[in-house]
Formats: C-alpha cells, structure tokens, sequence
C-alpha cells in the first residue's frame, strides 16, 4: 500500500467532518462565501481523495488502522477502514453525488439566515455515511448508522419553526430508531455467538460455525434486516420518509434520496456471507422488497405534493434494491443503487429548481407549461424520469433489468417476483411522466420569477449526463459479491421486461396529455375515489399505526399525568423552590447582613465542634470478667 491516497483514506471522512466542527464552533459568525468554501470545498477535497484511491485500487482489499477504540477484555474494537470494491462504490457515490448537491445548496440556501448550520449538518451527515461504509467493523459501522439517523432528525427539522416540520423530524428519528434497535440486537447476537464484529472475520466464522437454514444465522440476519428497513424506509418501516420532504430540496436529494436510505442496502450486501447462511430471509428480503415497491408506486401515482411523489418513489426503487439482494442479484442491486443516486437527485434537484423559481410551490397542479419558461428544469426532468422509468438507453435500464430478469430466474417463486417487479416498473414510467406532463405542459398556472442560477444549473447539467451514461460504467464488484449464476431468461421475457416501460409511457402520454384515454369514468366512482384516496394516504398505515401504537401510547401518558407517585416529586420540587426562594430574599446586597449571617455562621460551627469534642466516650473493656 505505497499509494499516498491509499494511505490516506481517513481524510476521506475527516475533512467534511472537520468543516462541520468549524461551522459549528464558529455558529455563524463566517460570512455566507467563507462557510461556502467550507461546506462545499470539504466535499470536494474528499470526492478527490475518493478518485485518487479509485485509480490507484488493484482490485485488493485496503485495510487501514488507526488506533484501538476501547479494549474490553477481549473485546477491542478498533478505529479501522476497509476499502474493497463495494467500499470504493459507496464512497463514490457519497463523496461525488453529494458535492453536487452541496454545490447544488450554495444558491438554493442562498438567503437563508442559518445558511452556515444547514452546511455544519450536510458536512455532519456526509462524515457519518462515510464512517458508516468505510468501517471495517460493526460497531464503528453502527457508529456512522446512528451519525446519519441524527443528521436526518437535525435536517428534516431544519426550519424547526414551524411545528409540522419538528413532528416530521420526531417521526423519522422514533421509527427509524425502531429498526436501529433491532439492528444493535443482532450485533449483540453476532458477538456473544462468534466473538466478534470485524467483518471479514465475523463472515468466515460464521461460515465454518453455522450451519446453512440454522436457528442462529437466521435469527442473526433477521435482526440486521430489521434495521436494513428502518434505515432504507422499507415496509413496515418506510412511513417516516414521505413525511421527511419536509426538509429544504437538497436534504431530500443527499439524505432521503441518493445515501442515507441506501445505508439499509449497503448493510444487507456488506454480511452477504450471513444472509447466504439464512435462505429464508434472504427470501423475507426479496418479499419486503417486492411488496415495497408496489404500494409506493400505487401511492406515488396519486400524490399531488412533487416531493412526495418523489419520496414515494425512492421507496419503491430502494424496494428494488432489496428485490435484487433477495434474488442474489448483488451487483445489479448495488448497480440500482448507483444509477438511482444519480438520476433521484437529479429529480429532486430540479424539483427544488421549480419550487425555488415557483414562489415555494408545490402542487404539481398549481404548475404547468412550463418546458419554456424553465428549460433547464425541463430536461433534467424528463432526462431524470426517463432513467427512473428504465427507457432503453438510461442509465436506470441498465442497472434494472438485469434485478427482473434475475428474479424470474429463481426457482418456483421467480416468475411471481418477476410479474409483480413488472408491474412496478409498468406503474413506475406512468407516474413518472404524469410527472412531466403535468408540470412541464398544458396551462401554465404559477409563472416562474426566476431562473436558476450557474450553482444550481451545472449540478443538474452533470447529473444529466451520469443519468444517461452511468448505465455503461463497469463496478469492481467481482471479488466482492458472489452473483447467483443461472440460465439466461427466454428472449420474451426479456422483451416484455423492455416493452412495460415503454407501455407506461404511452399510458402516460393518452391519460396526462392528449387526452385520448379517459380513465374519469373509473377514478370519478365511488370505488375509484375511495381507492385513490387510500393510496394517497399510503394505505392508511399511518393510520393503523396510530391506532395500534400512538394512540394508546398518548392515552397511557394522559392517565399517568397525574399518578399517585408524583405528588412526591411535586412536594420536593415545592420544597426546593421554597427554599430558593429563601435564598434569593437573602442575597439583598447589604453588607452588614453578609456580616452578621457569616459571624452567626461561625459561631453555630464553632459550637459544633465542641460539641463533639466534650461528649464523653464509653470506656473500653477489655478481657474476661
């Protein structure tokens, strides 16, 4: 390892992690193009860092340590860093994808009065993920999973404010917490049954300790999944990530769109080795993949707000994610990943481009006609649509049709997963353009009062691209993943997986635009409204959650408000704010009355110890009687 950026991988973490410091000590004392150069150009200074590792990576793993973090008898986990193939992936995407967007933030923050806060967080957050995917070991990889878990609940809150964002905030923090306990359960379980939570070696014990479909394995790795869908917003735990648009437009791009909820997957493909110890989950994985991406894509179709479509979006393709770790499709899932990144923040950078130029607007309905009045914007979208929909030719194509054509390859349930992944592709292009024509054709209803600006108009230049050509990059996967090898599909299968998209976009184009399909006549019914609204609402899970959950929860808490116990703790914080009180009326700035309570003070201590000093002192008797 004589390369100096293999040598020096930890920067990769530590430089946005020492900008956050700064702006965070500084607390926005630095003006606007100061905290720019910090926030922006650590990101930068790392995506460097991350392409000098890339072209001096032979394909050998890179294991790095730095110091040991604590030593507990046996137990001494270390500050490491491990850089493989898939490693060299994640940080990629973090590290590149994420400077665009903090690029992207310079100008769409650009009058905000916590401009330095919101780049202390985003600095904050993309330490945490790179701490998270460069970790060699479970624990310092749970410490960057809880990093990122607490820079969404700063970020979604950012505008703290207004009260529905702090709630929103509260949400993804308590849900995704919820699956990161599970997660610590599984760690736990690993270290009592293997004797350890360094990667590599936790995945060859557990190769020669377990048994394939044994009790332990799957307990393990069902544990690991729990936490996989709280953080990757998967059923039943995705609820928390439509409300966390709440946050500014770049948030939702970095965090909730192109790392941050692919942490889930990452984890997933990182213990490959225990997940092909436990068939059975890797099945459960393929499921909650499956059934994810169907009812976000039935809730995405009825949205109105952009970013929820977008969120409901994220969900879905991230079920895909999960759909191609279930099938043993590694790489093409981990290839989903990276495309997705690139053309879902590129949607919710032109997104926020529209709100930013709209008058903060967010109906779809309330925009239209707009493929002249915001050019840019305009082709981002449908470029970005485009590769969401998997048209021939995107990027999303490429990275998406190799998880349906695998999936059909499983045995008995194949063909299932893979008519019900179509389905979700079919659904998929129709939102997508219903997307497009709705906002960028037809009537203009809001007219723009801006354009955006270089800041904001080369990011979504290059994510245009990276959404097109990004199909045809080749990932150092080989060694890391071991890709289930089965017999190529039938040529019609592979057909009708190209034809659907095409087929949703035709759909799209009758429905949204010219207007030679009618659907009112089922969506106007009551059945279709009632359907619609229940999709609108996302099956009304959080419905059922509130009646399950948070509701008992908040009756539990109103009949406890006032409980027997705490009349005991009312009376001793009565008593303490009396003698406060006391206190207070004594210290009235008269020196005389110091005086006399200092002498009283003296006097009362001075009889005190000759108090003791006089009391008599029973005398000792010693031998027998």
């Amino acid at each position: 390892m004589d390369n100096v950026f293999l040598q020096h991988l930890w920067l990769i973490p530590l430089l946005p992690l020492a900008s956050a410091t700064l702006l965070i000590i500084t607390g926005g004392r630095l003006p606007n193009v100061t905290v720019s150069l910090l926030g922006v150009g650590s990101v930068g200074l790392s995506a460097l860092v991350v392409l000098g590792a890339a072209l001096a990576y032979r394909g050998e793993p890179v294991h790095l340590i730095l110091w040991t973090w604590m030593q507990v008898g046996d137990f001494a986990p270390k500050i490491a860093f491990y850089m493989d193939g898939l490693t060299l992936v994640m940080m990629s995407v973090i590290t590149g994808v994420g400077f665009l967007i903090h690029l992207y933030s310079a100008e769409f923050m650009g009058e905000d009065t916590d401009y330095s806060r919101y780049f202390a967080y985003m600095n904050l957050f993309v330490a945490a993920m790179l701490i998270l995917v460069m970790a060699d070991n479970l624990l310092l990889l749970y410490l960057g999973w809880e990093g990122v878990g607490l820079c969404s609940y700063l970020l979604v809150g950012f505008w703290y404010k207004d009260p529905a964002n702090g709630l929103a905030a509260r949400k993804a923090f308590v849900v995704t917490r919820v699956g990161d306990t599970a997660m610590a359960l599984g760690l736990f379980l690993l270290f009592t049954q293997l004797g350890t939570l360094e990667i590599q070696p936790l995945m060859a014990a557990a190769d020669s300790q377990w048994q394939s479909g044994a009790l332990m394995p799957v307990l393990a790795t069902a544990l690991l999944l729990g936490g996989a869908v709280g953080k990757s917003a998967q059923l039943p735990l995705h609820t928390w990530l439509p409300d966390a648009m709440a946050g500014p437009t770049p948030v939702s791009a970095l965090i909730h769109a192109a790392t941050m909820v692919t942490a889930g997957v990452y984890l997933v493909a990182r213990t490959h080795g225990l997940f092909l110890l436990a068939p059975q989950v890797m099945l459960a994985v393929a499921l909650v993949g499956l059934l994810t991406l169907l009812l976000a894509a039935f809730a995405a179709l009825n949205q109105n707000d952009i970013k929820r479509i977008l969120a409901y979006s994220t969900i879905s393709q991230i079920g895909y994610m999960f759909l191609a770790l279930g099938v043993g499709a590694w790489s093409a899932g981990i290839f989903h990943l990276m495309t997705h990144a690139f053309f879902k923040a590129l949607l919710f950078l032109g997104a926020g481009a529209i709100i930013h130029c709209l008058h903060h607007e967010h109906d779809i309905f309330k925009m239209g006609g707009l493929y002249k009045r915001l050019p840019v914007p305009f082709w981002s979208f449908l470029i970005g649509a485009a590769a969401l929909a998997a048209l021939p030719f995107t990027a999303g194509f490429y990275s998406k049709d190799p998880i349906l054509l695998t999936a059909w390859t499983l045995p008995q349930v194949g063909p299932w997963l893979w008519a019900g992944a179509l389905l979700g592709a079919l659904l998929t292009a129709v939102y997508s353009f219903r997307l497009v024509f709705i906002v960028f054709f037809g009537d203009a209803n809001t007219e723009p009062d801006r354009q955006p600006g270089w800041r904001m108009s080369g990011p979504l230049l290059l994510l245009c691209i990276l959404s097109i050509v990004g199909g045809h990059f080749a990932l150092p996967l080989a060694s890391v993943l071991p890709d289930r090898h089965s017999e190529h599909p039938a040529a019609v299968v592979e057909w009708i997986s190209i034809a659907t998209p095409l087929l949703g976009l035709l759909l799209a184009y009758l429905i949204y635009h010219s207007g030679a399909l009618s659907m009112s006549g089922l969506t106007e019914s009551a059945t279709g409204k009632q359907l619609r609204q229940f999709w609108f609402k996302g099956w009304q899970i959080d419905a059922l959650y509130d009646a399950l959950f948070v509701n008992p929860f908040k009756g539990l808490a109103a009949l406890l408000r006032h409980e027997p116990v705490d009349v005991i703790y009312n009376g001793l914080v009565r008593i303490s704010q009396r003698l406060h009180a006391v206190l207070i009326a004594m210290q009235n700035g008269q020196l005389r009355r110091y005086a006399t309570s200092m002498i009283f003070g003296v006097i009362l201590l001075v009889a005190l110890v000759l108090l003791i000093a006089t009391e008599p002192v029973a005398p000792e008797i010693t031998g027998a009687p």
